[in-house]
């Protein structure tokens, strides 16, 4: 088959080879450069002499960016043709990365952030909608693998690498790193990747500017509440309340609106495929568990072991090369016909088994020999996850369905790791409190054990700091305080892990009995398409 076809975008030879590395490695810089900074959060906030309030905004401006641009991306690829769209999207990230690296205030490196992430959030569907047709339907599972492979890779190598960066070099170097690779990647993609025929440019009259601002107004709430909800208290605040009303009635009145136009921008139509239709569903469950496990396990290696960023993130490494080796044969069994829900409910128990194992594990004395196998265990549990769901919700569209089938896809995995982060934060907080509370009524203060202990703190205390028996006392109170906290902050740890667990278990039976009509066949018609 010719490669030039005006009927086809599959590829062969070098050609496949030079596209599918360019969108990879495109995708795995955007979410890289989702959890790259938090690791140089204290050097941004010290250099721009900015709150933590203010800094976390370089965070969420990102979050934002991305939600917003990311359903829209099959409607612009149509206005300005896949290709150079694609290539724009580049060429924003990476110059965005560079005046990122130069801000000299906080709210110009907000604004920058903003910028990138809007530039990021299309690269990461429009990588996948570009692997998917530059592959034949019949290898498409392999195609998923190699961009499943960006996906797990991204959140495990952004705060390792921004860990050696900052304790090596700087913090605007976390963000110089993409300038290379972007521009390589521009060249590549104006010079290789095709656009479809089947794109078409709409005329001014029929942009659906409604519907964009809908979109943009209910999405971009749902973030900030999502991303602030625990820093403001949820709903004491009058802004998480205005904007969870905005949220709900934005994007209420947006699917009324798309599902009303005739020239939707996001079409919602397409969500008839009951494949589609289970996949981003999984997609929601496996960007809580993907996104979610990789925050709360950091959280904990760091706040309660002492652990660096750099040490937290080589702690997942072997993991993420395992997973790396583990994708293509996950790929290959899907490709020779093995049924794809079998593969989802095996991933779906590996990973009940691996949060279970996780949480008895769990202790201020943990090491990382501890989690070695424990994350292999994680790693193949997603891999059976991630490969079989991307496939199963692309695996019967054609044309430009694929392209907002991604969409949607992309989005539900960033919403689904939004959601989990969020309920993961309110958890801990809010579970630490209530072991506090348990741990607290059995220490009573008129107990002979407890006053037995709080006089030999007291003591080491005087002895090694010369402190008076008052003080002294005292502080050993705040140790014996501080002692309980940590020891209910553990406990809610182990809850968390319990309860994603559990979460994942229930999505067993959902997916054996849903995804009966889910299987991936291929006909003779589309395997020659």
């Amino acid at each position: 088959m010719n490669s030039a076809s005006s009927f086809s975008l599959v590829e062969y030879g070098y050609r496949r080879t030079i596209i599918t590395i360019t969108a990879v490695c495109c995708a795995l810089l955007e979410i890289i450069d989702t959890t790259i900074v938090n690791v140089a959060i204290n050097d941004m906030r010290g250099n721009l002499g900015a709150t933590l309030n203010e800094i976390s905004w370089v965070i969420t401006a990102y979050s934002l960016g991305n939600v917003i641009i990311v359903p829209m991306t099959s409607w612009l690829s149509q206005q300005f043709g896949r290709r150079n769209y694609f290539a724009a999207s580049v060429i924003v990230f990476t110059v965005c990365s560079f005046l990122c690296g130069n801000a000299t205030s906080i709210w110009e490196l907000v604004i920058f952030r903003f910028i990138q992430g809007l530039g990021g959030g299309a690269l990461l569907v429009t990588s996948q909608t570009i692997i998917t047709e530059s592959w034949p339907t019949e290898k498409r599972a392999m195609a998923q693998a190699i961009y499943t492979l960006g996906v797990i890779m991204g959140p495990t190598l952004g705060p390792t690498l921004g860990g050696y960066i900052v304790d090596n070099y700087s913090w605007p170097f976390i963000f110089y790193i993409n300038i290379p690779i972007g521009i390589v990647a521009t060249i590549l993609t104006l010079q290789f990747v095709r656009s479809p025929k089947y794109e078409e440019k709409r005329p001014a009259s029929q942009v659906d500017w409604l519907g964009i601002g809908l979109l943009t107004i209910g999405i971009s709430s749902l973030q900030y509440v999502l991303e602030k909800g625990q820093e403001e208290d949820w709903y004491s605040s009058k802004t998480i309340i205005v904007l969870t009303v905005t949220a709900t009635l934005g994007i209420l009145t947006f699917i009324w609106r798309e599902l009303s136009y005739a020239y939707p921008i996001v079409n919602l139509r397409v969500l008839k495929n009951s494949n589609l239709r289970i996949g981003i569903m999984l997609s929601f469950v496996l960007g809580f568990g993907l996104y979610g496990a990789s925050f709360v396990l950091p959280l904990y290696t760091q706040s309660l072991l002492g652990w660096t960023a750099m040490q937290a993130g080589m702690l997942q490494l072997p993991a993420t090369i395992f997973v790396a080796f583990m994708l293509p044969l996950i790929g290959k069994l899907i490709q020779k016909g093995v049924p794809q829900k079998y593969l989802i409910a095996i991933g779906l128990i590996i990973f009940f088994i691996y949060s279970m194992y996780a949480s008895s594990i769990l202790t201020l004395e943990t090491s990382s020999g501890n989690f070695f196998w424990i994350l292999i265990l994680r790693g193949l549990g997603l891999g059976l996850l991630s490969v079989p769901v991307s496939t199963m919700a692309l695996s019967t569209l054609k044309g430009q369905e694929i392209g907002q089938g991604a969409a949607f896809s992309g989005m539900m995995r960033q919403l689904g790791g939004s959601f989990g982060v969020a309920l993961i934060s309110t958890f801990v907080y809010r579970q630490t409190q209530v072991h506090r509370n348990v741990l607290v009524t059995h220490l009573p203060s008129y107990d002979l054990n407890v006053q037995q202990r709080v006089a030999q703190l007291a003591a080491h205390v005087q002895h090694q700091s010369g402190l008076d028996s008052l003080t002294a006392r005292q502080t050993a109170y705040a140790m014996l305080d501080r002692s309980v906290n940590t020891q209910a902050t553990l406990l809610s740890y182990t809850d968390v892990f319990l309860w994603i667990g559990v979460m994942f278990l229930i999505f067993v039976p959902i997916v054996l009995i849903f995804v009966a009509k889910g299987k991936n066949k291929i006909s003779l018609a589309d395997a020659a398409h």
